[in-house]
């Protein structure tokens, strides 16, 4: 989705014009990729606007920059307040979150502790990830020629900008060659994630997901997929899974804050199941859609509400200046 190009910008606890929302070329980040960030989404629903597992998004927030030695001067109550605060600034009803703390103007080289701790949020409107229709008709995607990250190599636990590097990779090539997304598998040769998803199959009608030390983000559209399928009665399975499985598979299905829940129609050409939405991907999407819309209540507490009384509760505001790492 293109950016509006209007609104205002949280930067390191104010709010400015999204034209004055800039660093400068020499910072750090643009030549080493030293930042982490979320995604988390801002949904409509009946009783309000309401974000989605707030929470648990700043506090993975909070431990990718622990990974990364860059821990920011705001507790976690602080990073939701700014989150809605940023909300109600730009007065939307729905969007998508994007904070971001990042290294910094000061010096240049690999060594990144002379160079300050800096932070932003900002908010888009943003629709499917991967369009409306394929949300019931599947998509078709392939296996990167491009492995995840080793585990001794860059942290895969952690959401850095430098991890996406290799997102892209896998996303460039999936278009090039015709496909919609590519999986990617880890460094044994077994199924990892998607350039920005984690993935499911079904098989006999329980549910498999690779595990945490299969090189993937530990999602929390991923957490909240695994607990929605058991309130259902499903078994849910983390452990490694090889790529044939995938082929196997009665159904399969990525997940993650811009893609939702999405179905897998054919990868690598080959068909997945009967080569349409199947039913336990259907049952687990209309549960997601329900929470997440307010259709039902929310009983595991997930949802934040940006214009309530309560969330209004906030801290003064104030300018946090960038930390030194």
């Amino acid at each position: 989705m293109a950016f509006p190009g209007t609104g205002r910008i949280w930067m390191n606890g104010r709010l400015v014009d999204w034209k004055d929302a800039t660093i400068h070329v020499a910072s750090h980040v643009i030549h080493y990729g030293s930042a982490v960030f979320e995604g988390a989404r801002c949904y409509a629903t009946p009783k309000g606007s309401a974000c989605f597992r707030l929470d648990a998004h700043m506090r993975r927030l909070q431990e990718s920059s622990k990974i990364y030695r860059m821990e920011y001067p705001l507790d976690l109550a602080g990073w939701q307040h700014a989150v809605l605060d940023t909300i109600r600034a730009n007065q939307m009803q729905a969007c998508y979150i994007r904070p971001i703390v990042y290294r910094g103007y000061e010096s240049l080289g690999v060594n990144p502790f002379t160079c300050p701790v800096d932070a932003a949020i900002m908010l888009w409107n943003w629709d499917a990830y991967m369009g409306k229709e394929a949300l019931e008709e599947g998509c078709d995607v392939q296996i990167a020629s491009w492995s995840r990250m080793a585990p001794n190599t860059l942290p895969a636990m952690a959401k850095s900008a430098a991890n996406y590097a290799n997102s892209a990779l896998i996303k460039m090539e999936a278009i090039t060659d015709g496909y919609t997304e590519g999986i990617a598998l880890d460094v044994h040769g077994n199924v990892s994630e998607g350039s920005g998803q984690n993935i499911f199959l079904v098989r006999d009608g329980a549910l498999y997901t690779p595990s945490i030390g299969s090189s993937i983000l530990g999602g929390i559209t991923r957490d909240t997929v695994t607990t929605l399928a058991r309130d259902l009665g499903y078994t849910v399975t983390e452990t490694v899974l090889p790529r044939e499985l995938l082929y196997i598979a009665d159904e399969v299905f990525v997940v993650g804050t811009a893609a939702e829940v999405t179905p897998i129609r054919s990868i690598d050409k080959i068909a997945i199941g009967p080569g349409r939405r199947g039913p336990v991907t259907e049952a687990l999407q209309r549960a997601f859609f329900d929470v997440i819309n307010g259709d039902v209540p929310d009983t595991h507490g997930w949802l934040t509400y940006v214009y309530s009384e309560e969330a209004s509760l906030r801290s003064p505001q104030r300018t946090v200046t960038g930390a030194r790492g």
